[in-house]
C-alpha cells in the first residue's frame, strides 16, 4: 500500500494518560499499512485558543492530513479526554487495529 500521508498528528492536552498509547498504536497501525517511516507528532493543546486552531474532539485526537481519522462531526473547545468505540467496549484510544483500518479506509479514498 502506498500514498502520501503528509502529516501524522496525536493532539492531546498535558498529562492525558492515552497520549503514549495512542502514538505507539498509531506507530504499529502505520508499519501494518507500510507506512512506517511516516513521523508521528505530538501537539499539546493547552488552552481553548490553540484547541480552537486544530481539529480536536478530545485528547487525544489522531489527525492525518489535519483531518480526524475518527470523525464523529463534534468538535471541542474544551480541554478534556476523548473516549472511542474499541473491540472490548469503550477506550481512551483505539487499538492498532482500528487506526490500521481507518489508514486504509483514509488511503483509499485519496487514491
Amino acid at each position: 500500500m502506498r500514498a502520501n500521508l503528509h502529516r501524522v498528528q496525536v493532539v492531546h492536552i498535558r498529562d492525558c494518560p492515552n497520549t503514549q498509547v495512542a502514538t505507539e498504536r498509531m506507530r504499529s497501525a502505520l508499519e501494518a499499512v507500510g507506512m512506517g517511516e511516516t513521523p508521528v507528532e505530538t501537539v499539546l493543546v493547552e488552552t481553548p485558543e490553540q484547541v480552537a486552531a486544530v481539529t480536536f474532539a478530545g485528547s487525544p485526537t489522531i489527525l492525518v492530513d489535519d483531518e480526524d481519522l475518527f470523525p464523529t462531526g463534534a468538535t471541542s473547545r474544551d480541554l478534556a479526554c476523548r473516549v472511542y468505540v474499541s473491540e472490548t467496549g469503550m477506550a481512551g484510544a483505539p487499538s492498532a487495529d482500528q487506526i490500521a483500518d481507518a489508514l486504509r479506509a483514509r488511503i483509499a479514498e485519496v487514491q
